[in-house]
């Protein structure tokens, strides 16, 4: 079973820009939807008056030097360096996208 997370998006093309720019590829384009993937990860980005901003979008990386590359792209958006979280047993960090959604970068140690 696959699956697909959606979005309302009022910036569209910014929002795309984005996440393409991280490394995703366009899977399929709808009229005013853009699905994108990364891995067996998809999320799709519609049009709308408002974006839906709630909930938070990770991508998971094999090991913590695909974290670190990220962080290297995103610093300027990053709540902080990358770091060890002993709760969940994982090394993140967050940024925000174009219309403030919450990104997540993580790797399961």
């Amino acid at each position: 079973m696959d699956g697909i997370v959606f979005f309302r998006t009022a910036h569209h093309d910014d929002v795309i820009e984005f996440y393409r720019d991280l490394g995703a590829d366009i899977w399929l384009e709808q009229p005013g939807c853009t699905i994108l993937e990364a891995g067996s990860f998809r999320v799709g980005f519609c049009a709308g008056s408002e974006a839906d901003t709630e909930g938070i979008i990770t991508f998971v990386f094999d090991d913590r030097d695909g974290v670190d590359e990220l962080y290297a792209q995103l610093e300027a958006r990053a709540d902080g360096e990358p770091r060890f979280n002993d709760t969940y047993d994982i090394y993140q960090f967050f940024a925000s996208d174009p219309e403030g959604r919450t990104v997540e970068f993580q790797t399961f140690e």
